[in-house]
């Protein structure tokens, strides 16, 4: 089943439930913590870019979990391969952080001892700008990029969790903007031109339950010249109303049912550098995918704990928007995830 969600309002209704669950292709519901039902603890709010060229990446995250906030920055050079991600933990943010209540617009700030971040969206342009002092070999990285030119379509879910009414998922992720800018790490400039470079947002509201896995893929770029992107993923969640998987071509978006992720598996773990495999259950979207780099990370407290395995590599294969057309990309940059959490 996937249900399109058509009408604009509140996300809640007066008693904090969910007023209707599904897809839509716009950020169509209105978010409102006033109207959340669940201890302000339990809120999780967040905003996630991501840039990239065909050579390197950078990753930008503003989080406010309630009772703890995220900063991250992660620089990824593909030619190298390598990696380094830095992340900055702070607790009981409780909503002070004021994220927007919309990806539409609005202001997100974070700073702390040595680092600041800024991203910006007034509406046509959104500014991703900052630094970290201690960044990597005790070097600092200095970033300001631009992305713009945002298409029509997004793919935007609002999802319940079985048996927990005061939880809920509400993501928007737009691909495809066009990016602009550059990072500055020892010396070096990771320069992003529009003609080549794109950004993805990953915005999210919610409160979650206690322990989750979701399985995540993007990638966005140009086939024939054309900008195409797409949106995987599921696990987290009630999704009976709907998938997030989505298809985005000139700027449109084609909605696919369920896609499956087959991570090979080695000595009876998963084996994350080795090819993967990607198939739908409507063979609209089959592709497979050569890893690069693992950025992983795990951290484990026991009553907190996080495994993380952001995968970036080359898509090859076909992807059938809605008439029928068939896309096929080869050596297409792009990353696939598989998450686990427990806080």
């Amino acid at each position: 089943m996937q249900k399109r969600i058509m009408e604009k309002g509140p996300l809640h209704d007066e008693k904090g439930r969910l007023v209707e669950t599904g897809y839509a292709m716009e950020l169509i519901r209105q978010y409102d913590r006033k109207r959340i039902a669940a201890n302000p603890l339990r809120i999780k709010e967040w905003d996630y870019y991501l840039v990239q060229s065909d050579r390197y990446a950078l990753a930008l995250t503003i989080a406010d979990n309630g009772y703890m906030g995220l900063d991250s920055i992660s620089l990824l050079d593909f030619d190298g391969p390598w990696e380094q991600t830095v992340s900055k933990m702070s607790f009981f943010t409780l909503g002070k952080r004021r994220l927007p209540s919309t990806s539409k617009e609005g202001r997100s700030h974070t700073a702390g001892k040595g680092y600041e971040m800024t991203f910006e969206n007034d509406g046509k342009r959104r500014r991703l700008y900052g630094y970290m002092e201690n960044f990597k070999n005790g070097l600092p990285i200095h970033f300001d990029v631009t992305l713009f030119g945002e298409p029509k379509d997004s793919m935007v879910i609002v999802t319940p969790f079985k048996d927990r009414t005061k939880a809920f998922y509400y993501n928007q992720k737009i691909n495809c903007l066009r990016a602009e800018g550059k990072a500055e790490w020892n010396g070096q400039e990771y320069l992003f031109a529009p003609a080549h470079s794109f950004g993805v947002l990953d915005w999210g509201r919610g409160v979650w339950t206690y322990e989750n896995t979701w399985y995540w893929g993007s990638a966005s770029g140009l086939v024939n010249q054309v900008p195409f992107g797409f949106n995987i993923g599921y696990g987290f969640g009630d999704t009976s109303a709907a998938s997030e998987n989505m298809l985005f071509y000139a700027g449109r978006a084609h909605k696919l049912s369920q896609v499956k992720f087959e991570i090979p598996m080695k000595d009876g773990t998963e084996d994350y550098l080795s090819p993967w495999r990607f198939t739908s259950d409507d063979q609209r979207f089959e592709m497979d995918f050569q890893p690069i780099i693992d950025r992983a990370s795990n951290t484990d407290f026991k009553v907190l704990c996080s495994k993380q395995h952001q995968v970036f590599g080359r898509f090859t294969g076909t992807a059938v928007l809605d008439d029928g057309t068939q896309i096929e990309i080869k050596d297409f940059l792009g990353f696939a995830e598989k998450v686990y959490n427990k806080w």
